[in-house]
């Protein structure tokens, strides 16, 4: 059977990445033996990063947006919680070293570790920059806590600004425009996906993506 790559380069904070998230994963639910996925964090915010009165209410607008073309939900614990509280910090490079240390223990535990911290920031209201949020995930997703902690251990630091860079690089060979940025890999030739059609109708994105695949051999 002739698999085709799905590199989905994203961040964990992007808001329009937790639009695409029915897409991917009705993507990889009906296509996953003909799909292998690539995620690559692209480190929306790549230092540490205060949310003040602008840019919760930036963030607010830019949700309503998109519960209205996705469908997806916004948690009052979020939305009531989490941005309006003093100190919030919305930092990516901790959620993102979460997803390599998920995906170096147990590949297929990468994409449901990221679903995992979009839907603990954006549902639950979580910090999910905090180790102590990231372990609960890790256990919630079925990854030991232990391994985890040293796993994640060995994805700080370096490992995930290479990562990042890697990502940021990607996109700019592949013209994206930020994040989210989904390219089809297949038969040697990458091709951007217009996934922004296809917010709220994850039937015809699979599809369309469907028809992209090389033939079952």
């Amino acid at each position: 059977m002739s698999v085709a790559t799905l590199h989905y380069i994203h961040d964990p904070l992007c808001g329009w990445c937790y639009a695409a998230q029915p897409l991917v994963g009705a993507a990889l639910a009906q296509l996953g033996g003909r799909l292998a996925l690539h995620l690559h964090g692209g480190g929306l915010f790549g230092e540490p990063r205060g949310v003040d009165a602008t840019l919760a209410q930036h963030i607010v607008q830019s949700d309503e947006r998109i519960a209205q073309l996705s469908g997806q939900p916004f948690g009052e614990a979020y939305r009531q919680g989490l941005l309006a509280e003093d100190g919030t910090v919305l930092y990516s490079l901790p959620p993102i070293a979460a997803v390599l240390a998920a995906e170096s223990l147990d590949a297929t535990k990468a994409y449901p570790m990221l679903a995992a911290i979009q839907n603990a920031h954006y549902q639950r209201g979580l910090r999910v920059a905090e180790p102590a949020v990231l372990a609960e995930l890790a256990e919630e997703t079925g990854l030991a806590g232990v391994p985890f902690a040293q796993a994640l251990a060995r994805a700080e630091g370096h490992a995930v600004f290479e990562h990042v860079q890697a990502s940021r690089r990607l996109l700019d060979e592949a013209g994206g425009h930020g994040f989210p940025t989904l390219l089809l890999e297949a038969d040697g030739r990458r091709a951007l996906l217009p996934h922004h059609h296809y917010y709220g109708r994850t039937e015809a994105f699979v599809q369309m993506l469907a028809a992209q695949l090389p033939a079952l051999h």
